[in-house]
């Protein structure tokens, strides 16, 4: 617990911070944050605190204007439509899952923590499904919370060799 009191008083409060940043980041997300954070210092309870905050931060807000952004994207800068499309297609093919399962589909989708899923993904699939927000961000939270069980244990058993 002295990690806590080390926080606290500000010597591991740049670290964190970093760790949230890291976190916030598609693709990155979890799966690079906490490892980022135990390579810089912070003790994995704080790491994964902080990458749990780092990347649900911006999940609200994806969910919530997702589409409007894509809209306004298409409207004023016309060379985004390949990326925005690419995305869009992305979620299309992760819709089935989500669509069949429902809760447990988004759960499963964020919680491996392999390329093409996560919060991000989450997100945007729940963006394309219409699902409301009270809806979608308990079972994106319970993916992420998986996603950092496991990466905490992959990131422990490196370290340890």
């Amino acid at each position: 617990m002295d990690f806590i009191t080390q926080w606290l008083n500000g010597s591991l409060s740049g670290e964190f911070c970093f760790t949230v940043l890291v976190s916030m980041l598609p693709v990155v997300e979890l799966r690079g944050g906490i490892p980022f954070g135990v390579a810089h210092g912070l003790p994995l309870p704080l790491a994964v605190m902080a990458a749990v905050i780092g990347n649900m931060l911006p999940i609200p807000f994806l969910i919530l204007f997702t589409r409007r952004v894509f809209e306004w994207l298409r409207r004023h800068i016309p060379r985004l439509e390949g990326v925005i499309a690419r995305l869009e297609r992305k979620a299309e093919s992760k819709k089935d899952l989500v669509q069949r399962y429902k809760f447990w589909g988004l759960l499963v989708l964020v919680a491996i923590p392999l390329p093409g899923t996560g919060a991000w993904t989450g997100a945007l699939v729940a963006c394309v499904m219409d699902l409301r927000l009270k809806s979608a961000l308990p079972a994106i939270f319970s993916g992420v919370l998986i996603a950092g069980a496991i990466v905490s244990a992959i990131t422990m058993g490196i370290v340890s060799l």
